[in-house]
């Protein structure tokens, strides 16, 4: 499978959860996850400590033939962060190879009511 990553980047309101299902295709043919892991990090700085990790065991559900990939960040966890800039990168592995498919930036937006 010859697949690169693709770059999005949004803004996630701190306190509230953010929520995004991702559809996959190569060449107008969805991609398959069964039988893949997935691990997201959000980290200030490429070398830094990640503030969030997410994987398929939790808050990342791939959706095997449907193509899908949903990513749910809990307000518990945009809660903990401070408001900022951060990069990420979503990586999906069957065991033996590694893609990493999404890419980018997130802007935390500090929260008011708490």
């Amino acid at each position: 499978m010859a697949l690169e990553p693709g770059t999005y980047s949004r803004t996630v309101y701190c306190g509230a959860t953010w929520e995004r299902t991702f559809t996959f295709k190569i060449n107008g043919t969805l991609v398959n996850w069964t039988g893949y892991t997935a691990k997201m990090q959000v980290k200030e700085f490429l070398n830094s400590s990640a503030v969030i990790t997410l994987t398929s065991s939790s808050g990342i559900t791939l959706g095997g033939s449907a193509g899908t990939i949903a990513v749910v960040i809990s307000s518990a966890l945009t809660g903990a962060v401070t408001p900022g800039t951060y990069i990420y990168d979503l990586e999906v592995s069957n065991g033996s190879v590694t893609y990493r498919v999404l890419e980018g930036k997130l802007t935390f937006d500090g929260q008011v009511t708490v």
